[in-house]
């Protein structure tokens, strides 16, 4: 793939996206006591072509069929992304008061602007073991991230991610961008909490380093002692699980399109995550396109969509950025009740 990195290595690289973090993390947290838990909302002012595929065995989503390109609306105004299970999705009724508060949403009177139905589809993890099991994400927690979404924001231990545990290791946000030759871009956030490992025990390499390779994230292979410590990590005891996460691209795109990007990009969690898609995670990725970028059609027999080659571009792009966020999320996490970090184990 020709491109490089965004300024930001971020999805908020993306013209028209931004991101907004919320949670709650005691510093004494244990599994079972205290608070661990947030979530991420992936804003779009203006509204953004969207659509989303579910590969896991367990979701917990909002929203989705509506994502279906067969189905009418075609716009969403932002993307939930969040802790506490079924119960965190109460979190994206927060999101919709903020985007109502702010007259995002489908205009549904000709003379009252304040009548908007903002569209906020969401998606969650299960990290209801990790600090209380009654204290997950509400809507004033999702209220919260909305207003708090920008083009700069963190990663790891934060958000959707405070509570994220990936295989034996602590899971977390993590995002990256490439910029294409043609001048369009792509991005993707993952909130890493797989059951399955992102790390490579022969090595010590995140397995998502395998396509750019270490020198990319300046890693190094693992010591012996360093490889027995990984070893000797209990697995991961949750049945349930998830790996959540939004792919953007500012190239115009119709639901059908979005649908395809959202499909590719799940190569990405394959590449970062052994296994993935199992039946204990309920692996969902959305899709958007905020349609900034105009980038003229190829020519093509009648029977092939315009957008061809620009689409595999895009979606060879997508399936890259997620594999770079996963592994981003695994370097940038750091410890909670006592789950380890990969820097823990794999210093600088």
């Amino acid at each position: 793939m020709r491109g490089v990195p965004g300024p930001r290595n971020a999805i908020t690289d993306v013209t028209g996206v931004l991101v907004g973090h919320h949670h709650v993390l005691d510093d004494e947290v244990s599994l079972g006591s205290g608070a661990a838990t947030g979530c991420t909302v992936v804003r779009l002012p203006g509204g953004a072509v969207a659509s989303v595929d579910v590969r896991g065995g367990g979701p917990g989503t909002r929203e989705t069929d509506l994502l279906d390109p067969a189905n009418t609306v075609r716009r969403v105004n932002a993307v939930l992304l969040t802790g506490g299970s079924a119960y965190g999705l109460a979190a994206a009724d927060g999101v919709m008061r903020w985007a109502e508060e702010h007259g995002e949403g489908i205009p549904m009177s000709p003379t009252d602007p304040s009548r908007v139905v903002p569209i906020v589809p969401g998606a969650v993890i299960f990290d209801l073991p990790v600090g209380a099991w009654d204290i997950r994400p509400d809507a004033d927690f999702g209220f919260r991230a909305a207003e708090a979404a920008s083009t700069d924001f963190a990663r790891g231990t934060v958000g959707a991610g405070v509570g994220a545990q990936a295989g034996a290791l602590k899971g977390g946000i993590g995002s990256a961008s490439v910029v294409l030759d043609n001048g369009v871009t792509v991005g993707a956030i993952v909130v890493a909490n797989p059951v399955g490992s992102v790390v490579d025990p022969r090595t010590g390499l995140p397995w998502g380093a395998g396509t750019d390779g270490p020198d990319f994230f300046d890693l190094r292979h693992g010591t012996p002692a360093e490889l027995a410590a990984l070893a000797a990590l209990p697995g991961k005891s949750t049945v349930l699980n998830t790996t959540i996460g939004v792919v953007a691209t500012d190239a115009v795109l119709d639901p059908v399109g979005c649908r395809r990007l959202a499909a590719t990009a799940h190569d990405g969690l394959a590449r970062a995550i052994r296994p993935v898609h199992s039946p204990l995670d309920g692996d969902t990725l959305f899709a958007v396109s905020t349609g900034a970028v105009q980038v003229p059609s190829g020519p093509l027999p009648a029977a092939f969509p315009s957008d061809l080659l620009l689409l595999d571009e895009l979606c060879t792009a997508a399936a890259v950025v997620v594999e770079r966020a996963v592994v981003d999320a695994v370097l940038a996490a750091t410890s909670v009740a006592g789950i380890p970090a990969y820097r823990d184990l794999f210093p600088r």
